[in-house]
């Protein structure tokens, strides 16, 4: 199948990124580029853009689990002024259906062009557009760090203000259904995360520097691990 697009997965640390890579490939029918373990976010999305060998290109976290229905023929370039288009996902935990962790179109030459942001893509220049369509799960608790790791991290960012223009009613209700729980595995740990990341979020605030740890694993892990680790391990 010809198609107008390349496809990069980029996973880090999940457990489940062999599979979920295999299945990227097999529902969307093409060979799709793989950037794994690579040190840094930001760094990881501009090494995307030296991967691909056209300038629009589907992204997917390496914990993203593309929905089966999803077909690549119907998929729209994007319009002039459009850096990046992004379709929502499911979050298995909470019951939330939005766009963290959700399938994204992107440019190549817009990556090129990355400033800086927390929410390191909302620094894309050009506009972003949200479909209202969902294209899959994010299979955010892999493990007990990774539920941990995703509650943590989405709801300081929330915290702090959405970089995508969100309102503030808006982002009140995601924080609330985030620390509210749910249900699946690792749920809890995905609470114990938002409930750190609203502090944490809290605390950054008298030192906005602080901010920019959320985009470094070993920081994460170890700020896990100092309050969690024991219990993770115990189950």
């Amino acid at each position: 199948m010809t198609v107008p697009f390349d496809a990069v997965m980029l996973s880090y640390d999940e457990p489940r990124a062999d599979q979920l890579y295999d299945r990227l490939q097999r529902v969307l029918g093409i060979r799709v580029k793989r950037l794994h373990g690579v040190e840094g976010m930001r760094r990881a999305y501009r090494l995307a853009a030296e991967v691909v060998d056209r300038e629009q290109f589907l992204l997917a976290d390496g914990d993203f689990v593309l929905a089966s229905e999803f077909a690549l023929r119907a998929v729209e370039p994007l319009a002039d002024g459009v850096s990046m288009r992004v379709w929502r996902a499911r979050n298995p935990l909470n019951g939330l259906i939005y766009g963290y962790g959700g399938l994204k179109l992107i440019r190549r030459s817009a990556l090129r062009e990355l400033g800086e942001a927390v929410d390191v893509l909302a620094a894309l220049p050009g506009r972003c557009e949200f479909t209202a369509d969902i294209a899959g799960t994010t299979r955010i608790n892999q493990s007990p760090y990774h539920a941990w790791k995703a509650g943590f991290r989405e709801c300081a960012m929330l915290s702090r203000g959405s970089e995508y223009g969100m309102g503030d009613a808006e982002t009140a209700e995601r924080i609330a259904a985030w620390i509210a729980g749910g249900e699946g595995e690792f749920a809890a740990f995905a609470v114990a995360g938002a409930r750190e990341g609203v502090a944490f979020a809290h605390e950054a605030a008298r030192v906005p520097k602080l901010f920019d740890q959320l985009n470094d694993p070993r920081w994460l892990s170890a700020r896990f691990t100092a309050v969690h680790g024991e219990q993770a391990i115990a189950g």
